[in-house]
């Protein structure tokens, strides 16, 4: 369960809330979103230099499309936005009140895309997760959500990994043609481990999971067992994705949210590790 390589600090502590790292080659370099100051990050692989977009009140997540262009979660509903995203049509609110917001969501197989919800208060069963076909129509797969986070599938495609993380599990769902199934428990995560955030899965079908206030990434193989603990020098670890040319690389977000001044200098900062595995292409909407 050890490390098998040093994490890197790519950034600075840029992010308020960084969250949602996405590997996609149609794009300039890894983006990933400051959720609540509405900003999707930009990393120029060569310089590491970091470019800010401002797409909306909130940047909840976001999707490649094959050609480039972005599907993006703001506040409350989604929105297309062109590669550069410089201009950003948002598809209608998919409800009124104010607090709720989007938070984290991925896309399916079959190219459509998920984003699921939650109160600004955390208030218990007050978000959904919602789906968007490519013509913009919004189907709302789950509800009773409190805090609906990492969503990814299977290296086949037939499973759905899922988590609300109060529950403190990662779920399954049997997946066809846009419908999520008997679901069930694969990990429950120790409370002294962190709460489940973001996760990803690898070219072996492994599950990467960060963990909010857990200062780690776990990684749990097909039998739901711990097989490895990537720590961080921070609490608030948020999400992980793959990237890099070879998708060999591990791109690990983190938050400075509910952190004392000073205490933790690298919050907010963007981090990776090469864990020795491969992971999976990213699913592009449409």
């Amino acid at each position: 369960m050890t490390r098998k390589s040093e994490v890197d600090q790519i950034t600075g502590p840029i992010a308020a809330h960084g969250e949602g790292p996405v590997w996609f080659a149609g794009w300039p370099g890894l983006r990933w979103v400051d959720m609540l100051a509405g900003d999707v990050l930009e990393l120029d692989p060569e310089t590491a230099a970091v470019t800010r977009r401002r797409v909306g009140a909130v940047a909840a997540a976001l999707r490649p499309r094959p050609d480039g262009r972005a599907v993006l979660a703001l506040e409350r509903g989604f929105a297309f936005a062109d590669a550069s995203l410089a201009e950003i049509r948002p598809l209608g609110e998919l409800w009124s009140d104010p607090g709720i917001r989007m938070n984290d969501g991925g896309c399916d197989p079959d190219g459509r895309f998920y984003c699921g919800s939650m109160a600004y208060d955390g208030r218990p069963g007050a978000g959904s997760l919602h789906r968007v076909d490519t013509e913009g129509s919004v189907t709302t797969v789950l509800t009773g959500v409190t805090i609906s986070n990492g969503l990814a599938w299977s290296p086949d495609g037939t499973i759905a990994y899922y988590v609300d993380t109060p529950t403190r599990r990662i779920d399954a769902f049997d997946y066809q043609n846009g419908e999520l199934t008997a679901r069930r428990r694969v990990v429950r995560i120790p409370e002294e481990a962190g709460a489940p955030d973001g996760l990803t899965v690898d070219a072996d079908g492994r599950l990467w999971v960060a963990l909010w206030g857990g200062a780690a990434v776990h990684c749990y193989g097909l039998d739901g067992k711990l097989e490895e603990r990537v720590p961080l020098p921070v609490t608030r670890v948020t999400a992980c994705a793959f990237g890099g040319p070879g998708l060999d690389e591990l791109y690990v977000t983190t938050s400075r949210q509910e952190i004392e001044e000073g205490s933790q200098p690298e919050a907010g900062a963007l981090f990776r590790y090469r864990p020795g595995v491969r992971g999976l292409a990213v699913l592009t909407f449409g």
